[in-house]
């Protein structure tokens, strides 16, 4: 990625995928062993559902069925691997189910709460993300 100017941020969309109960958020290990939402860089002409819908299939091979229209939570976090500034919306997304198949960007996939959240090696969006969660 080309750098950005100081005043833009990237965006990147995650979706945002509860257990039955809504108490729990799945969450991925990458291949560092850091945890993140299923997601990623929104591209140029791309829709949000678009985006949501390529980003899991190629993070994990999840067939996603539904997008909500808003996101629930938005918010911006800076990645230090490559100095740049993300805004993340964050939308509510269901998938078919969970069998999903192991990529570089998904070694795993696992539901947990906020506060198990806390305690794991977690992406910066995560945590700012956890800092206006409401769950």
């Amino acid at each position: 990625m080309d750098k950005m100017w100081p005043c833009f941020y990237r965006v990147s969309t995650k979706a945002l995928i509860f257990d039955e109960t809504k108490t729990k958020f799945l969450l991925m290990r990458e291949d560092n062993g850091s945890r993140d939402f299923p997601g990623g860089g929104l591209e140029f002409g791309e829709d949000i559902t678009e985006s949501i819908i390529r980003e899991v299939k190629e993070e994990a091979w999840l067939e996603v069925t539904w997008v909500a229209s808003a996101p629930l939570y938005f918010v911006v976090s800076y990645n230090p691997e490559h100095d740049v500034r993300l805004g993340h919306p964050f939308y509510e997304t269901k998938v078919k189910d969970f069998n999903f198949t192991p990529s570089e960007e998904c070694q795993e996939i696992k539901f947990v709460t906020k506060e198990e959240a806390e305690k794991m090696n977690i992406r910066p969006n995560v945590v700012a993300f956890l800092k206006h969660c409401t769950l």
